[in-house]
């Protein structure tokens, strides 16, 4: 005997009208909570063209800056071309950082890679920017896929030594361990050299003078099993300085965008 009972096409467009109601009430009710909350949280502002040029282009030394190819960010797609390169170098704002499992809107790092890296790094930022615009995952659900896809091999380490440079005279984000979710804005411009699976003991690294390991992926996949770390080794306090004093300009113009950016800097 068949228990099911046929409605008319009327009514289920009824129901599923319903549906559609009770799940949207739901999310202006508890915008806390659930799928309700990942449209709302993951989309981001989009920062004006010329300022995020310019800031992206930021992170690399003058000389590189003509020849780089710029992404910046679609809020609703991803990482576009805005500036075509000649010279195998790009430089980008990221404003996810995977590893720590949350959508902020107030992270802003200016970084740059290398062909290297550019190749084997850079194409994680774009699936997770991606995969922010959609809506259609939380942070975590994108933490927990790209962890996935480096265990499985489709996300690997750079096929050969090579350089990031991250010599903006700002930037905003999180310290290097994705255990602690405190944002800051300071000023350390820096350099990076690719040094995957490694952790600080290898080098014997010193975080407060430098150089040091910098590797949040050995946190999340476990020691020794990050394959994005990095040599960081910072600029010494003249040539920091000098970046500072070169990108003046720019400080003004992102602190008049958004007063989180404003440093104190002497004789500024």
């Amino acid at each position: 005997m068949n228990n099911s009972i046929s409605l008319p096409k009327k009514s289920w467009r009824f129901f599923l009208l319903l549906a559609l109601l009770l799940i949207s009430s739901q999310c202006l009710l508890l915008p806390i909570k659930g799928f309700c909350q990942k449209m709302a949280d993951s989309k981001l502002e989009k920062m004006p063209v010329n300022l995020e040029r310019d800031y992206a282009l930021s992170a690399l030394p003058p000389h590189l800056r003509k020849g780089a190819a710029v992404y910046l960010l679609d809020p609703e797609k991803g990482y576009y071309i805005a500036q075509k390169g000649t010279n195998g170098f790009i430089c980008f704002i990221t404003r996810t950082e995977w590893e720590w499992g949350e959508f902020r809107k107030d992270l802003t790092m200016p970084i740059s890679f290398d062909p290297a890296g550019a190749k084997a790094i850079f194409p994680v930022y774009q699936e997770v920017a991606a995969m922010r615009a959609s809506g259609k995952f939380t942070a975590r659900q994108v933490k927990d896929i790209v962890i996935d896809r480096v265990r499985k091999g489709i996300y690997k380490a750079p096929s050969r030594p090579g350089i990031s440079y991250m010599l903006a005279p700002v930037m905003r984000g999180y310290p290097g361990d994705p255990t602690n979710n405190h944002i800051m804005t300071m000023s350390m411009p820096h350099y990076m050299f690719y040094a995957p699976y490694m952790n600080n003991i290898d080098i014997g690294g010193d975080t407060d003078q430098g150089p040091f390991i910098g590797n949040p992926d050995n946190t999340v996949l476990g020691d020794k099993k990050g394959p994005y770390g990095y040599i960081i080794v910072p600029a010494g306090k003249v040539e920091a300085a000098k970046i500072i004093n070169a990108g003046s300009d720019l400080l003004k113009r992102l602190a008049a965008y958004k007063s989180y950016y404003k440093i104190k800097v002497v004789g500024m």
